[in-house]
C-alpha cells in the first residue's frame, strides 16, 4: 500500500493539505501530489496509474470559488448566497475526477464522488441518514422557498423553534436559528449579516460575530435571500450542557471509527469554533457523562458516516439533556480539521494513512500491467 502514488484533490497552499503531507511524511511515504481544484473545475484531468486519490475541500481560494460556481466575475468570499451553483459546480467536477481515475489502471478514489456530492447536501444528506434510522432533527420535507412557506411549515409542524440552513452551505454560512412567540415576536440569531448590494436589494455577508434579528421584515429579507439557493428546515432541539455551556461533538469517523472527538462550546444557539466557541474538556466531559452513554454516542456518529462510502467523515452529534438521545446534525465531508486532537499519537490525517496501511480501510489492489 505505501508504494501506491497518493493524489490529493485539494487546493494549493491550504493548511489542510500541508497536514496531510506531514502526515504522509511522517509515516515514510512519498510526498502527495496535489491535483488542484482549479484544474478539476477548468476541465478534464488526470491521475497517474494506481494512484489512491483522496479528495479534500476546494474551500479558501476565491479562483476556485469562481470557476465552481461558472460565474464571470469573481465571488465575494464573504457572500453568503450562490452555494446553490458552488454546488452544481463540485458536481461537475467530481464526474470529471471519477472519469479521470476510471481511465487510470489501478487508481482508486478513497470517497465515492456521488457520496460527496449527497453530503454536501444537507436535505439528501438528512434524508438518507434518516432511512436507515440513524437519528436526525425532525425536518420539513416539503420545498421551503422563501420566508412565508417557513412559517406556514412551522404552523403546520407546530414548530415555534427551528434552524433554517443553506442546502449546500458550510461553516455555518447563513445558519438561522429563528425562534417565534405568541404577540408576533420574533427572533434570529445567524451569521449572515444583512446589508444592501448596489442596486439597494438585500445583501447577505458571512460574519464572525453572530447578528440578531428581531423584527420580521429583516428575518423575512434573510430569508428571502438565501431561499434560491435552497433551504433545509429542522426542528430546534435542545442540546446537552456541560459547564455552563451548550455543547455538541464533532466526531471525526475513520473507517468506521469514531476517534477523534472536539467538543464544541458556546453560550449561542451556534456552536462553529470559528464564531468565536471554545473546545470544551473532552476527559472531563467523558468523566461527566460515562462510558455507557459515551459509547452509545459514538455508536450513533459511526452508525452515519457508515451511510456513505468515504475513507473518513466530521459527524455532528448532538445530544438531549441528560445524553438520554442523540441526533446526526450534519455528516461533513472535509470535517476532518480539527488540529491537536489525537489518537494514540496520530491526528485525524495520520489516522487516515493508518486505516490504509493497516487494511482497516480496504482498497483494491493496484493492477497496472497489461494484459497478457
Amino acid at each position: 500500500m505505501r508504494d501506491r502514488p497518493l493524489v490529493v484533490v485539494g487546493v494549493p497552499g491550504n493548511r489542510r493539505l500541508e497536514l496531510f503531507r506531514a502526515a504522509a511524511a511522517a509515516s515514510g511515504r512519498p510526498e502527495p501530489a496535489v491535483l488542484p481544484w482549479r484544474d478539476l473545475a477548468s476541465g478534464p484531468v488526470e491521475v497517474p496509474a494506481g494512484a489512491l486519490v483522496r479528495v479534500d475541500s476546494p474551500g479558501g481560494d476565491v479562483a476556485t470559488e469562481r470557476l465552481l460556481r461558472g460565474w464571470d466575475r469573481d465571488p465575494d468570499p464573504y457572500r453568503a448566497e450562490g452555494t446553490g451553483d458552488h454546488h452544481a459546480g463540485l458536481r461537475t467536477a467530481l464526474d470529471r475526477l471519477a472519469v479521470a481515475v476510471a481511465a487510470a489502471p489501478g487508481a482508486h478514489l478513497l470517497q465515492d464522488v456521488d457520496d460527496l456530492v449527497v453530503m454536501c447536501d444537507k436535505r439528501r444528506c438528512h434524508a438518507r441518514l434518516e432511512s436507515a434510522g440513524v437519528p436526525v432533527p425532525p425536518a420539513v420535507a416539503t420545498p421551503v422557498r422563501g420566508y412565508r412557506d417557513l412559517r406556514t411549515a412551522m404552523e403546520a409542524h407546530g414548530w415555534s423553534r427551528v434552524f433554517v440552513k443553506p442546502a449546500h452551505g458550510s461553516s455555518a454560512s447563513g445558519v438561522i436559528a429563528l425562534a417565534t412567540a405568541p404577540g408576533g415576536r420574533i427572533r434570529a440569531v445567524t451569521s449572515a449579516r444583512l446589508t444592501r448590494d448596489g442596486r439597494g436589494g438585500p445583501a447577505l455577508f458571512n460574519s464572525l460575530r453572530l447578528c440578531t434579528y428581531t423584527r420580521e421584515e429583516d428575518v423575512a429579507a434573510v430569508v428571502d435571500a438565501l431561499a434560491p439557493d435552497g433551504l433545509h428546515v429542522e426542528r430546534w432541539l435542545p442540546k446537552a450542557g456541560f459547564a455552563g455551556k451548550t455543547i455538541d461533538l464533532r466526531v471525526v469517523v475513520t473507517a468506521g471509527r469514531g476517534h477523534h472527538v472536539v467538543v464544541r462550546s458556546s453560550s449561542s444557539p451556534m456552536t462553529n469554533l470559528h464564531l468565536g466557541n471554545a473546545r470544551g474538556d473532552l476527559e472531563a466531559l467523558m468523566d461527566d457523562v460515562g462510558p455507557e452513554r459515551w459509547d452509545a454516542a459514538m455508536a450513533v456518529a459511526e452508525a452515519a458516516a457508515g451511510r456513505f462510502a468515504t475513507l473518513h467523515a466530521g459527524v455532528d452529534l448532538m445530544a438531549s439533556p441528560g445524553w438520554r438521545s442523540f441526533a446526526v446534525c450534519e455528516v461533513n465531508a472535509f470535517g476532518d480539521l480539527i488540529p491537536g486532537v489525537l489518537h494514540e499519537g496520530r491526528d485525524t490525517y495520520a489516522e487516515q494513512l493508518h486505516a490504509l496501511d493497516t487494511g482497516r480501510y480496504p482498497v483494491p489492489s493496484a493492477q497496472v500491467g497489461s494484459a497478457s
